[in-house]
């Protein structure tokens, strides 16, 4: 025990007593001036590297994590207050990697229309937040991802996501090539039921033939 270093000690400590992980200035204030922290935190997380509780980087902060190949015996059941839907999943990573991005521009990524909600139930997660507006007409409000986001999916920067390659390996993106998105079957029924009213209307019209009526003059 006496030759464990006494600041490396403190370190691991100060961690362990945390109830959220602690940047560099914090840890710093509690250890002797002078001392370098970058390096003492590297030499903790080699040390814990090959145990099941772990010394990780996440969102810029030192924490305690357990191991990830000990996640699946640790996993507990729990109760969740809302549980992210399919659309949500979908905006947090469109905000993820396009960053700042207004609502306009997740529903044009997208494809469709953003419920309510959808924003709500990410903000409620503390996955993502307003940061200022863009400067074009209307001005609207710009999202963008929270320290909580990295920390939950176990990030330490924004680099660290998955790219494109990546996600394709895994089997979470479609190896095709992207096409435009193909109307969906209610917009295409509606525009059906829009051509069988035209045709009812005037069947016999060929449209293009007659020239415009004249103001006033009954067609």
């Amino acid at each position: 025990m006496t030759g464990i270093d006494p600041h490396l000690r403190l370190a691991e400590a100060l961690l362990f007593a945390a109830a959220e992980p602690l940047d560099a200035e914090t840890i710093a204030q509690r250890l002797p001036e002078g001392t370098d922290v970058a390096a003492l935190m590297e030499r903790l997380a080699a040390d814990y590297a090959p145990r099941g509780v772990q010394v990780v980087r996440v969102a810029g902060r030192w924490a305690l994590r357990t191991a990830p190949d000990l996640a699946g015996a640790l996993r507990l059941e729990r109760t969740v207050a809302r549980k992210p839907t399919r659309a949500a999943i979908e905006t947090l990573a469109i905000i993820a990697y396009h960053q700042p991005v207004t609502r306009a521009e997740i529903e044009e990524i997208r494809g469709v229309a953003l419920s309510r909600g959808t924003l709500e139930i990410l903000m409620e997660a503390g996955w993502i937040k307003p940061k200022g507006r863009r400067q074009t007409p209307g001005r609207p409000a710009t999202w963008v991802t929270t320290e909580a986001f990295l920390a939950h999916f176990g990030l330490d920067q924004l680099s660290d996501l998955p790219g494109i390659d990546e996600l394709k390996a895994a089997g979470l993106l479609d190896q095709r090539p992207v096409l435009n998105p193909l109307p969906s079957e209610a917009d295409a029924a509606a525009a059906d039921a829009e051509d069988e009213d035209a045709e009812d209307e005037d069947p016999d019209r060929d449209d293009g033939a007659d020239e415009p009526a004249a103001a006033g003059e009954r067609v």
